[in-house]
């Protein structure tokens, strides 16, 4: 991996050195900025950087349109858990610091750009816990897991990269808000399932404010919430079931106190599966939302997960509402779909998580946990315990990472699509093997995302309006592009 003006940061990643090369400051005119990793890892997002003027025979060409315009990116990223922080802070100080700058630096990284929290714990937290265990608000408080790993990790991300966006999710409310059901409205003292008793609501929508506003006094700015985590899904460690007139209820008290409070905190829709979990009552979740004026007028958008039904479903619900954004907020590998084997699931989650995502009109796209450790933990009772994370790290020495698909997704996303950005028009005459997404950035420059399921090399052309480049291919990789 050799470039000039570019030192070489080493990290241990398994049992072998893989090289990281620091970003340029910013590409002089005639430069192409260009990230490779091919699925034999002989290139492992290798950057390098051409001139504009290379030409090659050629047997394809993607042509980039600015004039079609689709949506503005808001970022990219992964969940940064109770676990991921807490694998975090057991690694020495220098070689996370060295981590989260290869992770989040938008100069000198990939440029990390969106993360998701929990607000109280999630099936990967170390415990099962709310910021209000006990009846009444005037318990609040936030706890061990937050003071102590949570909010000490997020402010080093932010001294890295101050202008991340933060999403928060709760999979639980108070368990003294829960009832059974809504019909027999009996107590449900239980950390899985249950209902938000109706009375609660405005309560409820204070404990989002409140956990806001602590998060802000600690330095941490929240952009975005969602309701509630997977509302179709009783069974997870921690949860609630939330139906759409539910939540399009609750969403007017939450609403109603993010803007009285004075807050700009986004707040989107429904945060679960395509298919809706197969639940006939329950199918356009969000467009349920948006039918009902007051409700509509609080939420920006709609977030999805893919553990259920297809990604077609992102291109309907804008289809019926293009004025709201869509968000993909969650996706995990592990040992069910062959989470450790690079060659299946670079290109299977770059095809469905990276661009299918986008080119299905989402302005944000996070994965699951950033970082498990080797043993895919720590992780709750009655939450996965087969999930890898985007990196796993090796629990003898909290030192060696394997970096895994979703890292790779995220990164080569990341790296030269600045939140800001604006989707845009591409061509190719090139076959079904190869997969792409345009963007053009909010300084002007242009960025391309190219899937190459081949096995063979491909010579093409890149065209804009102003210029052309020309660059080979390997392989069964991804090559991300971005140039003035």
């Amino acid at each position: 991996m050799k470039q000039r003006n570019c030192r070489l940061l080493f990290v241990l990643i398994s049992s072998s050195i893989c090289c990281f090369a620091q970003a340029a400051p910013r590409l002089s005119k005639g430069q192409v900025e260009i990230y490779v990793t091919t699925q034999d890892k002989k290139q492992d997002l290798r950057k390098i950087q051409i001139n504009k003027t290379v030409r090659e025979a050629v047997s394809s060409t993607i042509t980039l349109d600015p004039q079609i315009r689709f949506q503005k990116m808001e970022g990219f990223g992964a969940a940064v858990t109770g676990s991921t922080c807490y694998n975090l802070m057991r690694m020495q100080k220098k070689d996370r610091a060295r981590f989260l700058r290869e992770t989040f630096d938008p100069i000198k990284g990939f440029g990390h750009s969106y993360i998701r929290i929990s607000i109280g714990c999630s099936d990967f937290s170390l415990s099962e816990y709310t910021c209000c265990d006990e009846e009444g608000l005037v318990h609040f408080a936030l706890q061990d897991e937050e003071l102590n790993y949570v909010l000490p990790v997020l402010k080093e991300i932010i001294a890295i990269n101050p202008e991340i966006k933060i999403l928060g999710s709760p999979w639980t409310s108070p368990r003294w808000m829960k009832v059974n059901n809504l019909v027999d409205m009996l107590p449900f003292n239980s950390w899985t399932s249950g209902h938000l008793n109706p009375r609660y609501y405005t309560a409820y929508a204070q404990y989002f404010v409140k956990w806001i506003r602590a998060f802000e006094e600690n330095g941490v700015k929240i952009y975005a919430i969602t309701p509630q985590n997977e509302p179709l899904n009783r069974k997870n460690s921690a949860s609630l079931f939330m139906g759409w007139k539910e939540q399009r209820d609750f969403v007017k008290s939450l609403g109603a106190e993010i803007l009285s409070a004075g807050l700009t905190t986004k707040i989107y829709a429904f945060d679960h599966n395509y298919n809706y979990d197969n639940m006939k009552e329950q199918q356009e979740y969000p467009l349920h939302i948006y039918a009902d004026s007051l409700a509509s007028s609080y939420v920006a958008g709609a977030a999805y997960h893919n553990y259920g039904g297809k990604r077609d479903e992102l291109r309907r619900i804008h289809a019926a509402r293009p004025d709201k954004d869509l968000l993909f907020t969650e996706t995990s590998i592990g040992t069910w779909n062959k989470g450790h084997d690079f060659g299946i699931r670079l290109f299977e989650d770059m095809e469905e998580v990276g661009l299918g995502t986008v080119n299905n009109w989402c302005s944000g796209v996070m994965v699951w946990n950033l970082m498990l450790d080797s043993d895919r933990g720590p992780w709750r009772e009655g939450g996965c315990k087969t999930c890898y994370g985007a990196v796993d790290i090796d629990t003898k020495n909290y030192r060696s990472i394997t970096r895994n698909s979703h890292y790779y997704v995220i990164s080569h996303l990341a790296a030269v699509v600045k939140p800001g950005a604006v989707r845009i028009a591409t061509k190719s005459t090139g076959g079904d093997d190869l997969i792409q997404a345009g963007f053009q950035n909010p300084d002007g420059s242009m960025a391309l995302v190219l899937l190459n399921k081949s096995a063979i090399q491909q010579s093409i052309t890149i065209a804009d309006k102003q210029a052309q480049f020309s660059y080979t291919i390997p392989p069964k990789s991804v090559v991300s592009y971005r140039w003035n």
